[in-house]
């Protein structure tokens, strides 16, 4: 209560009367399961926060997942849409429970994860280990993926086999209400990263928000150190971060910060003109244009940019603290095909599956397993990262 308290508080503070962003409803969108406080408190942390940062209510954008990798304007209308995006992998049968149990049929994956790790994943020599294991992908944003199950759990239709989304709070939410299925995968005992005890879920990924600036217009000692230097008046109108009513790793840096810093850090924001952008391309173009100086963005964008592309974005790791979000994995009670998801959890888990993970420019959940090209440490990273209350959230 006193969370959602302080939301109203700093909204009243930064203008009263905010129009909701994102959250028209349409004549045959469902109603949301949860409750009205718990609709409150996320609309609320992202209503706020782009209330302060000038966002008007016709805006739109796409979670960064869906975004980086869906360059083109025509897939990512398709995908704002809600077009299944569909791909075909095979599970290795290394990857298969025990080793030795075929996995046939049908499994429909809702996730928030790059489609490139995806397709990469499905190579030709894992394809033809399984032939009848035929994976569907419903690709988009996390809050979208989100909004998508909320209305099939009202209908008692959930259509998802395993869950990949960047809000490791949504999970707790799911195993609260007993929709998951405990699993405990035989590779357990080599992911460091944080999951459940009973296997209702696994971190299988992880992302980091980090704090970028181009090197071309900013020398490594002039750059923002930490969160709090974003407050600092040379940086004023020159600062951006992601749409957290969009994007589930947004909405976790959000909720982190003002756990740490009380929710005048945003209105220390606003004063210092921070603004809020569809996602995450839009972010690191204005950073290589120049238009921004220094921006709250996912550290993979940056790294793939800096690697793939020789662009001159540079990643600064706050002093005061990543925001880690270890985004989840986990299989609906209801699946119709148990032993084929059980199979994709361990294959995502595996050695290789994870190595899958780290070249889509994310790090690993396990501690055999390099960070990637050009980032600093896993464990580094996770030892000195800010504290999230996931149930909060």
């Amino acid at each position: 209560k006193m969370w959602i308290y302080h939301i109203f508080a700093i909204r009243d503070s930064l203008g009263g009367n905010i129009q909701l962003f994102g959250t028209k409803k349409s004549q045959t969108q469902p109603e949301p399961v949860e409750t009205i406080a718990a609709q409150e408190h996320k609309q609320s942390i992202g209503n706020q926060v782009m209330e302060a940062l000038g966002v008007g209510e016709n805006g739109t954008g796409l979670d960064e997942e869906s975004e980086i990798l869906m360059p083109k304007q025509n897939q990512r209308q398709l995908e704002a849409e809600g077009v299944v995006k569909e791909s075909v992998c095979v599970i290795s049968k290394d990857a298969v429970i025990g080793g030795g149990i075929d996995v046939k049929g049908d499994l429909m994956v809702y996730t928030s994860i790059y489609p490139d790790i995806i397709d990469n994943m499905c190579k030709p020599s894992v394809a033809k280990a399984f032939p009848d294991m035929k994976v569907n992908w419903f690709q988009g944003g996390t809050e979208k993926v989100i909004t998508k199950i909320t209305g099939e759990i009202k209908a008692k239709k959930i259509a998802a086999d395993v869950l990949m989304v960047a809000d490791p709070s949504y999970y707790l939410k799911l195993q609260e209400q007993g929709l998951l299925l405990p699993y405990k995968s035989k590779e357990d005992a080599n992911v460091i990263s944080e999951k459940d005890k009973d296997g209702n879920w696994y971190g299988v990924r992880i992302s980091n928000m980090i704090i970028a600036y181009n090197s071309n217009k900013l020398k490594a000692e002039e750059a923002p150190k930490n969160w709090t230097d974003l407050t600092d008046p040379k940086w004023k109108g020159k600062i951006a971060m992601p749409n957290p009513m969009l994007s589930g790793t947004a909405y976790v840096a959000v909720g982190a910060l003002a756990d740490k810093y009380g929710w005048e850090y945003f209105d220390k924001l606003k004063a210092n003109g921070l603004r809020v952008e569809e996602g995450n391309s839009a972010i690191q173009n204005k950073l290589l244009t120049g238009e921004y100086a220094a921006v709250m963005i996912l550290e993979e964008n940056i790294l793939k940019l800096a690697n793939t592309k020789k662009e001159p974005l540079k990643i600064v790791y706050p002093t005061d603290g990543v925001i880690n979000v270890p985004s989840p994995i986990a299989i609906f009670k209801e699946t119709k095909n148990p032993e084929g998801a059980k199979a994709l959890v361990d294959w995502w888990l595996s050695k290789e599956g994870q190595e899958a993970v780290v070249k889509g420019w994310m790090h690993s959940v396990r501690g055999d397993v390099k960070a990637p090209t050009g980032a600093e440490e896993t464990k580094k990273i996770v030892e000195g990262r800010i504290k999230v209350d996931w149930q909060k959230l």
